[in-house]
């Protein structure tokens, strides 16, 4: 467990989750292109946002949280890992068949708690349709997070950041079927479009289930079907695994709330959900990619007793976090239109959305540091398999939340919500960092961490008064078709090249170190 293991793997699923978020663009640039911000657009997105929201409660929140610190223990000392997996696997699946059965039932319930907005409109009945296709989905991609989980565990890292690929892949070829094989224009017939991009759903997660168990079944951990049994060490995970799917609700009540806000404003629920993109692409390359190979990191050097490291490895965590995310946020915030523009605006998709996308693009933008930091900020409890704290600072950031999207919504429109999610992520990083006071030495950013963090911020200001000045000189060729996209790659060209340089320059990283681990 030394700290090139961390580096490699953050790299390793940094790489392929970069992958599944430009698959993720062009799918969304299809989905703009064919169905824009109208009524089809915002069913389909309320029905495949059902299925991830109850995937972060229980796969990514309850047990990913509470399984991988304990399996990572017990692998670390030999203490019946595999079948600790298979218990776990087999409880989940029982779990949540029966769940997904009361979910299809109960679709037109989950669209009103999601979409309240939608109630009497067209929206609301083709939510409900495509919601009962696309629900299975949560069945394949919770056990798809357990494996996962069981592999990162053990530093095998590939497999579970290149599933989510097979997902985007699977949209995109979905809405290359329906077009080829639509009678007249895609865009005349947007409900065909969406039932074919419901059906790709439950379809991919068999795909990405696939993908893990055989990955899983490699490295020694096959995982088989058969009759359930509850164990001592499984009402350990239950207890453990509570609070933190409770605090895992109370995340995705806040994206609830934000949601409803939305519903009550047209098209702004595809506005939000097509800036959650392009905010989403470096929260994942970098956030959930830390987060993913820090916590069973962690879990593992505690075991061991390993306190300095513990230190060293959240530290880099946190540092290498940073000097990859304040760049991004300011880049969301400088050059949020034509970002916007020239990767979306085109068919149904009009300047006015372009406008609508790129004001919660920026907004977004301001938050991401803070969404980035908890990922790293969470592992320190639940490596201590401490999740009830986490959940009392979810409580406190929902009624924060919920008072910011539902409190200026009369004032500000839609745009509440977006703000409502930025500020909340940041006071969920305070609470966390001020509870995380009592884990001594392990927990605290070291003298190398101090030094970089406001050069980091030094050079990220340098690229923003670039960005600035670039973009309006250049503001003319984004509107060219046949110069758009080379005047957005050479602006964003100019501001990695700028951040690096005027980083190495002051002493804000050292560019080898990248390259270093990169190779291990």
């Amino acid at each position: 467990m030394k700290q090139v293991r961390l580096m490699a793997g953050f790299f390793t699923v940094g790489l392929w989750t970069l992958l599944s978020r430009v698959a993720g663009f062009v799918r969304d640039i299809f989905i703009a292109a064919y169905l824009g911000t109208g009524p089809v657009a915002e069913a389909f997105l309320v029905a495949f946002s059902l299925p991830n929201l109850f995937r972060r409660f229980f796969a990514e929140g309850a047990f990913n949280m509470a399984f991988v610190p304990m399996f990572a223990k017990k692998l670390e000392a030999d203490d019946g890992a595999h079948q600790f997996a298979q218990d776990a696997y087999l409880a989940m699946s029982v779990i949540l068949s029966v769940f997904t059965v009361i979910g299809i039932v109960a679709m037109p319930a989950l669209v009103a708690a999601m979409a309240s907005g939608f109630i009497g409109t067209e929206r609301f009945d083709l939510a409900v349709y495509y919601g009962r296709i696309a629900f299975p989905y949560i069945l394949f991609i919770s056990l798809t997070a357990l494996l996962s989980g069981v592999l990162n565990a053990t530093g095998r890292f590939t497999a579970a950041a290149a599933a989510p690929v097979i997902l985007n892949a699977g949209f995109v070829v979905a809405l290359l079927i329906a077009a080829a094989t639509s009678t007249g224009p895609a865009v005349a017939n947007p409900e065909r479009m969406g039932l074919w991009l419901a059906s790709a759903v439950p379809l991919a997660g068999i795909g990405q289930l696939a993908m893990v168990w055989w990955a899983a079944k490699r490295a020694g951990f096959a995982l088989r079907i058969g009759k359930p049994r509850w164990t001592p060490a499984l009402k350990r995970l239950a207890l453990i695994a509570a609070p933190a799917a409770l605090a895992g609700g109370v995340v995705q009540i806040n994206l609830l709330v934000g949601r409803q806000v939305a519903s009550y404003f047209d098209g702004a629920v595809a506005w939000l959900s097509y800036a959650d993109r392009l905010y989403q692409l470096p929260l994942g390359v970098v956030g959930i990619a830390i987060g993913v190979v820090l916590l069973p990191d962690l879990s593992r050097r505690l075991r061991a007793q390993d306190l300095a490291g513990s230190k060293d490895a959240f530290n880099r965590a946190c540092e290498v976090s940073l000097a990859l995310t304040i760049p991004a946020a300011v880049a969301l915030v400088v050059i949020a239109l034509p970002l916007v523009g020239v990767l979306f605006e085109r068919g149904a998709f009009d300047a006015a959305d372009t406008s609508a996308t790129a004001l919660a693009v920026a907004v977004y933008g301001l938050g991401l540091p803070a969404f980035v930091m908890q990922k790293t900020l969470q592992p320190l409890f639940f490596a201590r398999e401490d999740t009830k704290r986490p959940f009392y600072y979810a409580l406190v950031a929902l009624v924060l939340n919920a008072a910011l999207a539902v409190g200026l919504s009369p004032l500000i429109g839609f745009i509440a919500a977006a703000w409502g999610t930025s500020l909340t992520g940041w006071a969920m990083v305070w609470l966390l960092w001020r509870g995380s006071r009592d884990m001594g030495d392990a927990a605290n950013f070291d003298a190398r961490f101090k030094s970089r963090l406001p050069r980091i911020i030094a050079a990220s200001a340098v690229m923003a008064l670039v960005l600035a000045a670039l973009s309006a000189v250049m503001a003319p060729y984004f509107d060219i078709p046949t110069w758009r996209y080379l005047a957005l790659l050479a602006l964003i060209m100019a501001g990695i090249t700028t951040y690096f340089g005027t980083g190495q320059l002051i002493g804000a990283f050292k560019l080898a170190e990248f390259r270093r681990a990169m190779k291990r």
